[in-house]
């Protein structure tokens, strides 16, 4: 397999936890920016962005359907993706959170922050302070997003989240959201994003 991805991209990351953690060989292709514009990499995906996964004649683009892809072709039936529907349910409502609220929320801020994409950072502490209150408490209940064995939920939202402090939210106010990000690097296989450094305005968001 061959997986195009950049290292400090939170959404390549999550591609490769579950590919470390599924055990499964793969070579990493770096696909910068500019790579990501020419027409060779515009036929394997037309939104040309990353991650992108070979996988012999099987070309799959968008990280979650990344996720899914690996689980069903490499470990059915297995509790990285449930096949109860109620689990099932909750297992795709938090990737849907992974791509909308931590997306536009911590992740455009780190994005804002480190990178100086063009996004409101307003906007992006906005959505993270009406977040994280709902996070925290739904982690107060139990170890993992869904049900009691991690899932690919928790891979799909581990790393922006981890990162929040790259955008100057800090998480100091979420204790149990602190104790979920230890329990995914507790995970056979796991494998850090490089830190950045921290924005010295890193400040608290509230649900205020």
């Amino acid at each position: 397999m061959k997986l195009y991805s950049t290292p400090l991209s939170g959404h390549a990351h999550r591609v490769r936890l579950l590919l470390n953690m599924l055990q499964l060989d793969y070579q990493c292709i770096e696909a910068a920016a500019a790579q990501r514009q020419q027409d060779e990499f515009r036929l394997l995906n037309p939104w040309q962005q990353i991650p992108v996964l070979i996988d012999g004649d099987a070309v799959v683009y968008d990280s979650n359907a990344i996720l899914v892809y690996l689980v069903r072709r490499y470990a059915p039936g297995s509790h990285w993706l449930p096949e109860e529907p109620l689990a099932a349910a909750q297992v795709q409502l938090w990737l849907g959170k992974a791509a909308g609220e931590i997306r536009y929320g911590v992740g455009s801020a780190r994005l804002i922050k480190q990178f100086q994409t063009p996004e409101d950072y307003a906007s992006a502490r906005s959505v993270a302070a009406r977040f994280l209150p709902q996070m925290e408490q739904h982690l107060s209940h139990g170890r993992w997003l869904v049900g009691d064995q991690p899932t690919i939920a928790d891979l799909s939202c581990y790393a922006y989240i981890a990162c929040a402090p790259e955008g100057g939210i800090s998480l100091q106010p979420w204790p149990a959201i602190r104790q979920w990000l230890a329990q995914v690097e507790a995970l056979p296989g796991f494998e850090a994003l490089p830190s950045l450094p921290l924005p010295a305005d890193e400040d608290h968001v509230s649900s205020r």
